[in-house]
């Protein structure tokens, strides 16, 4: 394991010069203390968990200090904002350190999110406040230990530093881990402002330093886009069918490598509703639950406009024409095994949306559910869950036909049933309410009940003894807590 002194930068994306971003240095923040951080995030630079809890690691991600071999960078991009063109957006409170390689060779881009002002700001003051950064760095590692992709999170600094959204809060800095900080964003940026150059060298360093398999097809861009195409299918199927809500999928949230990015009004279903809406700043509904399926797609077909230079229309729609058929695939075979499924039938679709309307219909919560299924067998299971529902003829015919469906599967062990249902349905998941929770304390100086809450989210499909609290259906107003993209 290495201490902090010991890391090894080899910087990529700064070596691309200043037209694809800017030098600029991070603004501490006052009296940086540790909030909480990642053993397992901070084993991707190889280092040893033991030095979170030195001034040096406050000091260096809160601003203070940086490495001599640190080249930070605020990255310059655009998107598609709920639709609507915005033609320079970029990093306007966030910092692309440095990318440092481990001992494996994997690059890590370490990416300083509150780091301040930059050339990017659009009149922001460059900040994230601490509940923003907290929920970030509970969503990363969440997420991650559920076996969705996504960026990772090393830890949160505190401060004392005053910052004002709708009221006074406090200054925060979360670091971010990824292979790569590049959005759909980026390439749209420079294919709208005509820049063909800056674009080639974009694609290029794209494909060497992430998708360098590509680069032995006849056609590179091609094969990357369809690769692309193929990661946010399967991404997304994960989020739907483990219930993750988003909130904000503009092009700009959207990372080349297809993992998630960029979190802001998030939210898991606590009941199932296949229109909820995380962002309550989203009147039209644009980034409901369900609508995160058609707007992968929609993100897509924009990151194909900007990639025309280098593929044919025809092989572009043709790629995009994947998308679907992928999503669907890997959707239901993920819900298959959340039924605790083995094999595959024609019917299994319409199984598993019966199954979603009526737990619509009754508001029952959805992760529950799946994890309670996998207690007992089929028979006993849906006997205990039956009360759940109000439409309880229309949950026997249901049952009756799971019942039918397992007995035809034929792995029927129960303690196998029991082992393989627990592997994928969680226990535990973020709850808007308990990183509310945990934000409050925070707030008030006292870190434990972020880091408990992150420890027993990093192990969410184990039974964890004395935290069956972090368990339980929510109370009735952790259900409509209102999350915003400010922070």
């Amino acid at each position: 394991m290495k201490a902090l002194d010991e890391l090894t930068f080899d910087n990529r994306f700064a070596r691309l010069g200043d037209a694809l971003s800017t030098h600029v240095l991070p603004e501490p923040i006052g009296e940086p203390r540790l909030v909480v951080a990642s053993p397992a995030a901070m084993a991707l630079l190889d280092l040893d968990p033991s030095v979170a809890e030195t001034p040096l690691f406050a000091e260096l991600f809160g601003g203070h200090k940086l490495w001599a071999e640190a080249e930070p960078r605020a990255m310059v991009y655009s998107g598609h904002q709920f639709g609507s063109y915005n033609p320079q957006l970029g990093d306007g409170r966030g910092l692309l350190l440095g990318e440092v390689y481990n001992e494996a060779g994997e690059h890590w881009d370490l990416h300083l999110k509150g780091a301040g002002q930059t050339p990017y700001s659009r009149m922001g003051d460059g900040r994230a406040v601490l509940r923003s950064s907290i929920r970030e760095f509970l969503a990363s590692e969440a997420l991650h230990a559920l076996g969705i992709p996504t960026t990772r999170a090393l830890c949160v600094i505190g401060s004392n530093t005053p910052v004002w959204r709708e009221k006074q809060e406090r200054a925060a800095m979360v670091l971010r881990l990824a292979a790569s900080h590049v959005r759909f964003g980026h390439f749209e940026y420079f294919y709208y402002t005509q820049r063909p150059e800056q674009q080639k060298a974009l694609g290029e360093h794209v494909l060497a330093m992430h998708f360098p398999e590509c680069l032995e097809q006849p056609e590179p861009y091609l094969a990357m886009f369809r690769e692309v195409v193929e990661r946010n299918a399967e991404l997304i199927a994960k989020w739907q069918a483990y219930g993750f809500c988003h909130g904000v999928m503009n092009t700009d949230n959207m990372s080349i490598l297809g993992v998630t990015f960029d979190f802001g009004p998030f939210a898991f279903l606590d009941d199932f509703d296949a229109n909820f809406i995380c962002n309550h700043s989203d009147d039209q509904g644009r980034y409901s639950f369900s609508n995160q399926v058609p707007i992968g797609q929609w993100n897509l077909s924009a990151l194909a406009q900007a990639l025309t230079p280098f593929i044919s229309v025809d092989a572009l729609r043709e790629t995009l024409g994947l998308y679907f058929p992928l999503y669907q695939a890997h959707y239901l075979d993920l819900m298959r095994r959340r039924l605790g499924l083995t094999t595959g039938e024609e019917d299994d679709q319409k199984l598993v949306e019966k199954l979603l309307q009526l737990m619509q219909n009754s508001s029952v919560d959805y992760s529950l559910f799946f994890r309670r299924l996998g207690d007992e067998t089929a028979e006993l299971a849906v006997a205990r869950l039956r009360d759940d529902f109000v439409d309880i003829k229309g949950f026997d015919a249901w049952a009756e036909l799971y019942c039918a469906r397992v007995a035809r599967d034929g792995n029927n062990d129960q303690a196998q049933r029991r082992t393989r249902m627990h592997a994928i349905n969680p226990l535990y998941i973020l709850r808007n309410y308990l990183a509310q929770k945990a934000i409050d304390a925070a707030e008030n100086g006292d870190y434990a009940e972020v880091r408990r809450l992150h420890a027993v989210l990093s192990k969410p499909f184990e039974e964890q003894p004395g935290m069956d609290s972090y368990a339980e259906r929510p109370p009735e107003w952790g259900k409509h807590l209102e999350i915003s993209c400010s922070s």
